[in-house]
């Protein structure tokens, strides 16, 4: 378990799952930003939103790492609601106070130290799940008294855009909607077996025996004898009674099938797109100018 005071490197933070303070799931982490100074771990930026498109900055301070879990201690309707950045190369100052007064969050001591001697400091991004870290090799030109706002070789900042307007042109960047899909628990279907009595009619062939007199003549010659006087004679009489019984069969086999079916739904989401514009510049030789244009032309998707 790794506490937030000790996060001295972004090493392993880009990939886990990120948790807010009451333990409930915010999304995964992306990427990890850097204060520019001190090089440590300031900032993360985490999926949230519909489908996990949007990414929210969380501060570090006060988490902790537990296995491939990231806990931090503000909430997840803080994080939802947290002021929407662009989650590019950099962060800059105005835009890092604007998170820190959302969080209710005093920034760190070295931060405040560096603001006597002009802006202060921004975080730059740390990118985790590439494997690429930008503040390779920085680390001695920050104990040199680097100024902040530094990002690695080859990251696009904001201040990149003034340096190629001086050479004539500019990068114009769109956001574009990418939809995916996550499995949830929408239900439960069950099978229980319970016990029920029925009344149950049948018939059954029962049979006895009655007594009825049969009388024969006797013919003379049958040699039988006569004996006057009293005499009994009796018989057995049988009956079958009904005998019932139970036992129990197996009559059914019952189990439950999913079935997964697809189904088209329709998504719709907002996203930003620059614009290029230009003056022709006709007004400052005289000539009544044309002022800014707009130019949308440009590749289609």
């Amino acid at each position: 378990m790794t506490q937030g005071e000790g996060f001295t490197n972004s090493d392993g933070l880009a990939g886990l799952t990120a948790y807010d303070r009451t333990g409930e799931k915010i999304g995964s982490v992306e990427q990890v930003y850097l204060d520019d100074r001190s090089g440590r771990p300031e900032w993360v930026t985490v999926k949230t939103g519909l489908f996990g498109m949007k990414q929210s900055f969380v501060p570090l301070a006060g988490a902790r790492r537990q296995d491939d879990q990231l806990h931090v201690a503000t909430t997840k309707e803080a994080v939802k609601d947290a002021p929407r950045i662009d989650a590019d190369q950099h962060i800059e100052p105005g835009e890092e106070h604007e998170l820190y007064a959302h969080y209710g969050l005093t920034r760190p001591q070295a931060a405040a130290r560096g603001m006597a001697g002009g802006a202060p400091p921004a975080a730059k991004r740390e990118r985790g799940r590439e494997g690429m870290r930008e503040h390779e090799g920085m680390a001695g030109m920050a104990g040199a008294g680097a100024g902040a706002g530094m990002v690695g070789a080859g990251a696009a900042s904001r201040s990149a855009g003034q340096d190629d307007s001086k050479s004539g042109e500019m990068i114009r960047s769109e956001e574009r909607l990418r939809v995916g899909t996550e499995e949830e628990v929408v239900g439960r279907a069950r099978l229980r077996k319970v016990v029920v009595t029925e009344d149950v009619k049948t018939s059954v062939p029962i049979s006895h025996e009655e007594v009825r007199v049969v009388r024969e003549p006797i013919r003379e010659g049958d040699g039988t004898r006569a004996s006057i006087g009293e005499a009994e004679a009796e018989v057995t009489l049988h009956a079958e009674k009904a005998v019932v019984s139970k036992e129990s069969v197996p009559v059914e086999r019952v189990r439950l099938e999913t079935e997964k079916v697809t189904e088209t739904q329709e998504i719709s989401d907002t996203v930003r797109k620059e614009q290029i514009e230009y003056d022709s510049g006709k007004g400052e030789r005289g000539a009544k100018g044309e002022g800014w244009r707009d130019r949308k032309q440009g590749p289609r998707h």
